[in-house]
């Protein structure tokens, strides 16, 4: 029998759950409800951080990150981890860095990187996984991919399209019957503690994007840390579950270096009162009006018959 409330999170690369919905995963596992991550790459084009693996050819590190994120789910409590189509069915597409610490997409990537996948094949392995789980809330990025990168902007693609399709009683019926997801978030920064986070970095002599970091007036900066706080409709509370963040995100050692000047910016973060995991509404049923962001992801659904 399943869980009364049941949650999917879609993202692109491992570590990316652990850096983004760590506390929202932890939070909902330990009420009780149904937690599944699907995964959509092996990650195998980040950067690599440890000098001594460096030598890793892209295969070797996407093998090495699917150690990574398997660590970081038994601390996160995850049991339903799942890779889009398979592990390595999509290759990591890379990306190329613009202006202001935005991504782009490279000219170059391999042919069965995730940005050049068949959409409609991509959206119905997410189908399978949707009618099976019955999540009825689901997350993912928002349409630009948070900051660009083409991979996080195909998975936002996936699940608005598979989201659709699962609902529909006429679209492949061998892959389950039909399941309306009720509500679709988009993870987002929590804007306001991001800039008071930043405000303390550069007190401290952090340089985040550069040496011309501390030239920026404060106002442009805070503009690129997420949107108007007014849109957020919800908000985890990161402290209950800050040690298990830590963890969880540590674990991705290829990826996270803890004395780089922007994870240690990104832990200021995470100490700050109020701080949490932050949500846009992308589709769906909305929160109920009231004073500031919804602390519960499925407040005001009827999931008793769902």
């Amino acid at each position: 029998m399943l869980p009364d409330r049941r949650l999917l999170l879609v993202h692109a690369h491992p570590d990316d759950e652990s850096s983004q919905s760590a506390a929202t995963m932890a939070r909902y596992l330990a009420e009780g409800a149904q937690v599944t991550l699907v995964t959509c790459t092996l990650g195998e084009l980040g950067q690599i951080l440890v000098p001594e693996w460096q030598h890793f050819t892209p295969q070797e590190l996407g093998a090495h990150r699917q150690q990574e994120i398997a660590e970081a789910m038994e601390i996160i409590g995850v049991t339903d981890h799942v890779f889009l189509g398979g592990p390595g069915r999509y290759h990591d597409s890379g990306m190329v860095d613009t202006d202001l610490g935005k991504a782009g997409i490279p000219d170059e990537m391999p042919d069965n990187a995730f940005w050049l996948s068949d959409l409609l094949e991509a959206a119905d392995y997410l189908v399978e996984i949707i009618r099976s789980r019955k999540p009825q809330v689901a997350v993912t990025y928002d349409p630009h991919g948070n900051y660009g990168h083409p991979d996080h902007i195909k998975a936002h693609r996936t699940l608005m399209y598979a989201v659709q399709l699962a609902a529909t009683p006429s679209h492949r019926p061998d892959l389950g019957a039909p399941w309306q997801v009720q509500r679709i978030l988009w993870n987002t920064h929590n804007t306001s503690r991001w800039a008071e986070a930043y405000a303390i970095a550069r007190e401290r002599g952090l340089k985040l994007w550069g040496e011309g970091d501390h030239d920026h007036a404060d106002e442009d900066m805070t503009q690129r840390f997420g949107p108007d706080p007014e849109q957020i409709v919800a908000v985890v509370e990161l402290q209950p579950y800050l040690d298990i963040c830590r963890r969880a995100l540590l674990t991705h050692r290829s990826q996270v270096k803890g004395d780089d000047p922007f994870w240690q910016f990104f832990s200021i973060m995470q100490e700050l009162p109020g701080s949490g995991e932050a949500y846009l509404l992308g589709a769906g049923t909305p929160f109920p009006q009231g004073d500031g962001p919804a602390s519960d992801l499925f407040e005001g659904l009827d999931v008793a018959d769902a």
